[in-house]
Order: structure tokens, then C-alpha cells, then sequence
């Protein structure tokens, strides 16, 4: 299911992570949310999520607004969702001004992902 070529890529936005990237992460990384493992900036199939709990099959993307009603991104979605996956997509700027919000409807959504 992974796809090797989007190792150094996904290398690439680990190092370039956007402010709300960078906000949520600090608050997912090693274990913080009662326990759920989150890799960032990961490789599922043909593309590169920001965030995924691979135990919970819940994927949680940041978007920005050139997100604004993607088809790309609706495609994308239905390919996780196919695959097992539940998405949770939020704005940069919940994740920015509104983290905790953001965390407590992740931490609600990863005991109940497919």
C-alpha cells in the first residue's frame, strides 16, 4: 500500500511543517493524547497525510483555504475511506486559535474511527 517515491517527500514536509502543522503536533507527538500514536507527514498509499493514527485508521488533514471545496482533496478523501480510513480535516485556523477544540474533537473521533 505505501508507495517508496513519497519517503523523501514526506521527509521534506516533516522539515517544512506550516505553523498549524507545527501547533497540532506539539500537542499529538509522543503519545500526549491519552495515549494514540500519531505520525505526521505520512506516506498512506498514493499520497502524504498530515497526520495519522494508524491504530484508530483516522487521518486528520489541515487545510488551508486553496482546500475550499478540492476536488482533489474529495477524491483523496474517498480513497482513505475506501481504505479504511476516517478523515477529520479542520482549517489552519482552528488549529491555530482553537487547538484545544481541535484536540478534543480528534481525541472523541480516534476511539470511534473505523
Amino acid at each position: 500500500m505505501r508507495h517508496p517515491h513519497l519517503t523523501p517527500r514526506a521527509r521534506t514536509l516533516r522539515r517544512n511543517m506550516t505553523d498549524a502543522e507545527r501547533r497540532l503536533w506539539s500537542r499529538l507527538r509522543a503519545n500526549q493524547l491519552a495515549g494514540h500514536r500519531f505520525r505526521r507527514q505520512h506516506p498512506l498509499g498514493p499520497y502524504i497525510v498530515d497526520f495519522a493514527c494508524i491504530e484508530s485508521r483516522l487521518v486528520v488533514e489541515l487545510d488551508g483555504g486553496q482546500h475550499l471545496d478540492s476536488p482533489a482533496d474529495a477524491r483523496r478523501d474517498a480513497w482513505l475511506r475506501q481504505h479504511g480510513f476516517h478523515v477529520l480535516r479542520f482549517w489552519n485556523d482552528d488549529a491555530l486559535l482553537r487547538t484545544d477544540a481541535v484536540l478534543e474533537h480528534i481525541l472523541r473521533t480516534v476511539g470511534h474511527a473505523p
